[in-house]
């Protein structure tokens, strides 16, 4: 049995790591590096670190934050924003990064998914789709959310994963920072279309969210979440105990 993953994200504007709710009002939260440093040392099984304007302000990743963030983290590291070139995957991954998370760069240009996974290989390569409900379609958004693509999600999903993505990241742009638990119902479409592993992300409150998303979904891989662990409300540790105790493999 595949144990479990806890990934705590960090979002980064300005050099900082920020929340908000379904991708607006952002708060400022705490320095990355020190969060970053905290979790590898608080049991999180892997970190994703996001550079969250970078598309939409049309610039580079910010790398000097996300090297210094890099040297303090002992568990694998996946970094995302503004990736639009395998230069950019060669640029993070020099910074310290173990997987890069292409989101808006591969929207623009569907070829890089296969240029990177033919370079760095599947396992290095992360899709991350933020996802909305359009009149009952789930369509894909690009530039952190801002900006209705027009796209079929599970379609691009299954395009994706046929490019050589080694991982897929389902980011519900309806549930997230609400609090009100994982999409269950897009993240099952999205279980069903592929056979790589699914991270789920958007809507985690609290511990019993954790529970019922592994409980309904087997076939999720990791929970993804932000705030409940940037703001003490879901201990990692303890979130792991409860999972043991519900019959959920995970590293303790």
């Amino acid at each position: 049995m595949i144990t479990k993953r806890i990934i705590p994200c960090l979002d980064v504007r300005d050099g900082r790591v920020v929340k908000g709710v379904n991708f607006k009002g952002l708060k400022n939260v705490a320095s990355p590096v020190e969060l970053a440093e905290y979790y590898s040392r608080a049991g999180a099984d892997e970190l994703v670190f996001y550079d969250i304007t970078a598309s939409y302000e049309g610039r580079r990743l910010f790398t000097d934050i996300l090297t210094e963030t890099a040297k303090k983290v002992f568990i694998p590291l996946t970094v995302g924003g503004g990736i639009n070139t395998v230069n950019d995957f060669d640029r993070v991954l020099k910074c310290g990064a173990d997987k890069v998370s292409v989101n808006s760069g591969a929207i623009k240009d569907p070829s890089l998914i296969e240029k990177a996974a033919k370079l760095y290989g599947d396992q290095c390569v992360v899709l991350s789709v933020d996802i909305k409900r359009v009149d009952g379609v789930f369509t894909v958004f690009s530039k952190g959310g801002r900006e209705n693509t027009g796209i079929e999600a599970i379609e691009w999903i299954k395009r994706g994963v046929g490019s050589g993505a080694g991982e897929i990241v389902v980011n519900s742009i309806d549930t997230d920072g609400v609090k009100g638990g994982f999409d269950i119902e897009m993240l099952n479409a999205v279980c069903e279309a592929v056979s790589v592993p699914v991270i789920a992300s958007g809507g985690a409150g609290g511990y019993d969210d954790f529970i019922k998303l592994f409980t309904a979904l087997p076939k999720v891989d990791a929970g993804l979440a932000a705030s409940v662990f940037h703001f003490g409300e879901v201990d990692i540790k303890e979130l792991k105990k409860k999972m043991k105790d519900n019959g959920i493999e995970v590293r303790i």
